[in-house]
């Protein structure tokens, strides 16, 4: 078996588990092996993932992480849930293993997948692709996002992962009350835009499988095609609008995001990455669905909310101690910064 992947780490103390506990589920679920070799996958902001060597092959593991959670966040079984229910879709999903809901073996749930291996573009503007490259990178975004918006979900088994109709209200309740959970200071933009929000949902309704977090460097790659191999990070993932997930992927026209950037100024006809319209239309053209132009700016705004709720998440959980990533203390400076970023789409503030 090849050395771990250069992607990861030594397991750091906030993140430590009982290694010998996992060992002993490991040859009593998947198969003997003398030892394993445990690394952590580098950044993540919510369920810290593990790269797994049994001594064949390597895996990787997903897990809730340590602490107090907020109820129903970090949800690993509906991830394990969703993805087994892909496997024979059109959507690429990693091949999962054995979920453990037994908080004892490691200290809280967790599942067992496929390590698959490829690219993930951590940067959304591509500085290492040439121009049809990118073109074809961001076609296959729109692509796989058509292909997880037209899952029968009655036909794969989640026709109860989620109420049908009504998402977007729910939604904004759900992250609403999540934001107050982790609230840390007064964000007066933040405050504003969930009133706009919760005022004015749309009427037109919608319900199909939604993702929850879609965007680019969420998708594994072929390690030399444009062509995606696996979509990962399905914590937030349930029965929804379509309209959420694709105004969710195109946040980044109007952000500049840590670490992943964004296509503010970008030159889309030097570069290949396609407009905003030019990527809606792809979209429009892989799933036959008409963008409601009505409805968009209330939706990117929505992305903008739930981004800035799930940063305010981040945060706290940094200050508690419990945060993925060491740099998530930067995402409390994000909650002004994109609920302000809503209120302008929506031309409130």
């Amino acid at each position: 078996m090849s050395a771990w992947p250069e992607n990861t780490k030594e397991v750091g103390e906030r993140h430590r588990f009982d290694e010998a506990g996992l060992l002993s589920w490991w040859r009593e679920r998947l198969g003997p092996a003398e030892a394993l070799s445990v690394r952590k996958f580098r950044g993540g902001q919510s369920n810290p993932t593990f790269w797994i060597g049994d001594g064949e092959r390597g895996w990787v593991l997903r897990k809730k992480p340590p602490g107090k959670l907020l109820p129903s966040a970090h949800a690993v079984e509906r991830e394990h849930r969703v993805m087994a229910a892909l496997a024979e879709t059109d959507v690429p999903v990693p091949r999962v293993s054995e979920l453990c809901e037994d908080p004892g073996v490691i200290g809280t749930p967790f599942f067992v997948m496929e390590h698959v291996i490829g690219r993930i573009f951590w940067n959304v503007q591509l500085p290492d692709a040439h121009p049809a490259e990118r073109s074809a990178v961001y076609a296959e975004l729109a692509r796989v996002l058509a292909a997880l918006h037209g899952v029968d979900v009655d036909a794969v088994g989640l026709g109860d992962y989620g109420r049908r109709g009504g998402y977007v209200a729910r939604q904004v309740k759900r992250w609403s009350e999540q934001y107050a959970r982790a609230k840390t200071q007064d964000v007066p933009a933040m405050d504003r835009l969930i009133a706009h929000l919760e005022a004015h949902v749309p009427t037109a309704d919608e319900t199909t499988l939604a993702h929850g977090d879609y965007r680019l460097d969420n998708l594994i790659f072929h390690p030399t095609e444009p062509r995606a191999l696996a979509l990962i990070d399905w914590e937030l993932s349930t029965l929804g609008h379509p309209l959420a997930d694709l105004a969710y992927t195109c946040m980044l026209y109007d952000v500049q995001l840590p670490k992943i950037g964004g296509l503010l100024g970008v030159d889309f006809a030097a570069t290949g990455i396609p407009s905003e319209p030019e990527l809606v239309a792809a979209y429009e053209a892989a799933s036959g669905r008409t963008v409601d132009a009505d409805d968009w700016a209330y939706f990117k705004a929505f992305g903008l909310f739930r981004l800035a709720a799930i940063a305010q998440g981040v945060y706290k959980r940094s200050l508690d101690g419990n945060a993925s990533d060491p740099q998530a203390a930067m995402f409390g400076a994000a909650v002004p910064h994109l609920s302000g970023i809503g209120n302008r789409l929506l031309g409130i503030g």
